[in-house]
Formats: C-alpha cells, sequence, structure tokens
C-alpha cells in the first residue's frame, strides 16, 4: 500500500499551515464546466491595445515606441504615495489605517503575442534587470518597506490585457503572506541556526522527488507543501535576500531557469498557460530572509477545464487531488522546446 495514494496532510513550514492531499479523487469522472480552450492567436501589434508601442494609455499619455522593457506608473494603481488619513476609532473591531504605496507596470516586450516563454534568455533577464532596479528605487523612497513582483498572466488570472507583462506594488506595510514566511524563517533559524529555505533545498536536492529543472545558480521544483495543481517554487542556491543581491551571472542563470519552467508549463497543456506568480524578498532593513519565487497555475486536467478552489478549500483548509511528486514528474516529462516550435 502506498501511503501516497491515501488522504493525508502536508505541512508547510514557510506559513505554519498545513494543507490536504487527496490523490485518490483524480479517479472521480468530470462533468463540471468545460468551457472553449484558450486561443493562442493574437497580433504582434494590437492598435487598440494600451500597453503596445505608440499607443494611448489607457489612462493618460502615448507609449514611446520601445524597443526592450517599458516601465511606467500603473495609470489605475491600487495604492496611492499619500496614505489617507482615518478618524481613530475607539473598538477594536472596527479598525483601518491608511496605507501609502506604488504601482509600478514593467511590459516585456514590445510584440503583443509573445509571453515569457517565447522570448530569449536574454530578454528574459533584461526585464529582471528591470524588476531589479525598480525594487531598488522604490525601497530608496522612505515611506516604502516591501516591493511585491508579480505577473497575472490569462484570462483565468484575471489579467486584464494579454500583452505580456508584470507589475510592482510598493508598501509601507509588508503583506500578510511575506510577513508569515518571515517569522516562520525566523523562527526556524532560532531553533536551528541556518536557512529554513536554503535547508529544505539540500534535501530535495538529495531525494530528487520533486525537482523539475535546476541549473547552476537556480532550482524549480514542486513544493511537498503544494496547494495549486503545478505549483512550483524557484530557489536560489546561496543566501539572497532581494532581487537586488543577485549577481550578473545569477540574474542570467535565473532568466535560464525561468523561460524552461514556463516553457514546461506551456507545453504542459499546449496553450499559453495561466498563472500568478511573484518573488517574496525581504523588506527593507531585514536581513534574514531568503528570495524565492512561486508560481501558482490553477489548471488540473485541460485549458477548458475550470476547476476552483471552493467548498472545503475555502471554509475548511486548502485541498488538493494530486501529490506533489506526480506533478513534477509531470512537468520534469516534458520537452524544453516550446509546442509552437516543435513542428519546425
Amino acid at each position: 500500500m502506498e501511503p501516497r495514494q491515501y488522504p493525508h496532510r502536508r505541512f508547510n513550514p514557510l506559513t505554519g499551515e498545513w494543507v490536504l492531499v487527496s490523490p485518490h479523487r483524480l479517479l472521480r469522472p468530470w462533468q463540471g464546466k468545460v468551457e472553449r480552450a484558450p486561443e493562442d492567436r493574437r497580433p504582434q501589434y494590437d492598435p487598440n491595445c494600451y500597453l503596445c508601442p505608440s499607443n494611448p494609455r489607457a489612462g493618460s499619455g502615448r507609449n514611446p515606441a520601445y524597443q526592450g522593457t517599458f516601465i511606467f506608473d500603473n495609470d489605475f494603481p491600487a495604492l496611492l504615495p499619500e496614505p489617507a488619513n482615518f478618524l481613530d476609532e475607539a473598538s477594536p473591531l472596527f479598525q483601518s489605517e491608511g496605507e501609502a504605496g506604488r504601482c509600478r507596470v514593467v511590459c516585456f516586450h514590445p510584440r503583443h503575442d509573445l509571453s515569457l516563454p517565447e522570448l530569449s534568455v536574454a530578454e528574459i533577464a533584461e526585464v529582471i534587470r528591470a524588476w531589479t532596479e525598480q525594487t531598488r528605487l522604490l525601497l530608496r523612497e522612505s515611506a516604502m518597506n516591501h516591493v511585491q513582483v508579480f505577473e497575472n498572466k490569462g484570462e483565468l488570472m484575471g489579467c486584464s490585457n494579454p500583452h505580456p507583462h508584470s507589475q510592482l506594488w510598493a508598501t509601507a506595510h509588508v503583506p500578510t503572506e511575506v510577513e508569515k514566511e518571515l517569522e516562520h524563517q525566523r523562527s526556524y533559524r532560532k531553533r536551528h541556526g541556518s536557512s529554513l529555505l536554503l535547508d529544505y533545498l539540500a534535501q530535495e536536492q538529495q531525494r530528487q522527488e520533486r525537482i523539475v529543472c535546476t541549473n547552476q545558480h537556480f532550482t524549480a521544483l514542486v513544493p511537498y507543501w503544494a496547494v495549486w495543481p503545478f505549483e512550483t517554487l524557484v530557489l536560489p542556491h546561496r543566501a539572497a535576500g532581494r532581487l537586488m543581491d543577485l549577481t550578473g551571472p545569477e540574474i542570467e542563470a535565473l532568466a535560464d531557469l525561468l523561460k524552461r519552467l514556463t516553457t514546461r508549463y506551456d507545453n504542459l497543456f499546449r496553450c499559453s498557460f495561466p498563472y500568478s506568480m511573484g518573488f517574496h524578498q525581504a523588506p527593507k532593513g531585514v536581513g534574514d530572509f531568503q528570495l524565492h519565487m512561486h508560481f501558482f497555475p490553477p489548471l488540473l486536467r485541460s485549458p477548458s477545464v475550470r476547476k476552483f478552489q471552493v467548498g472545503f478549500e475555502m471554509l475548511g483548509m486548502p485541498q488538493r487531488d494530486s501529490t506533489p511528486e506526480q506533478a513534477a514528474d509531470r512537468l520534469r516529462e516534458l520537452s524544453e522546446v516550446h509546442y509552437k516550435l516543435s513542428h519546425c
């Protein structure tokens, strides 16, 4: 009897939370919502796209005829540089406070029809350098204490524009998920005298069960505690708190790994695979946080099957139907040649 084929819980040491794994549920027939698979055909230039070169933006102004990455302040930011003042509330049950922040957009490439895996390693490295420099600039502002770099790819993940782009949100307060990870990394270091994530990576390298791809400086793996069907964690091989801590060769290696990993994602269901991804990096003034990157893709079976986190997952605890080992096997077996080029 293989215990991993039966219901069990796995502990996430980064957040202190548990996830329920129910791999036997993959045997159930699917009669849920099925939709048309997403189309990958987009023009290289869209005259109606507010992110394409030389086009008017959704807010005001016009984009330059950019040739590489293009960075601008979001025309409809979720945060404003000056926090609002809230009246003091006597009750502890109705507390509010203003939040200062800045929101910027990084367009990956002038072409409207490309996504991260279709860029060259050099072009992806340019994107990483843009993320790095913007993180540096935003943390120089006295009111900003954390920078979240993230990309929502695909309609399924709520992306409002298919042009390849990402966002940076700088905030005065440290976001909840980063705060949880910081607490557990500090607690682990206090108990063991070492880095939680670097120790975890060393054990994954020994076990070789969940690693998807690796190079000299970075490894992508399906974490033991993964919640999302094909969730991955990207880890540097040495201590680094922020993007600014990476060397030139490490940025090139990260670009190589991101191209290989995201190509596998697209090849998994032969579509422009939707996901939310982002870096967790150290807040300002914090030295015991390990830089890492999360990919959270929602698709379980095919691009036409939509299965969201509902019911027990919303009301009880996170639950997944496939094991991280099964997901890693599928991703690892995929080609690193993008499916659009495989017939050439």
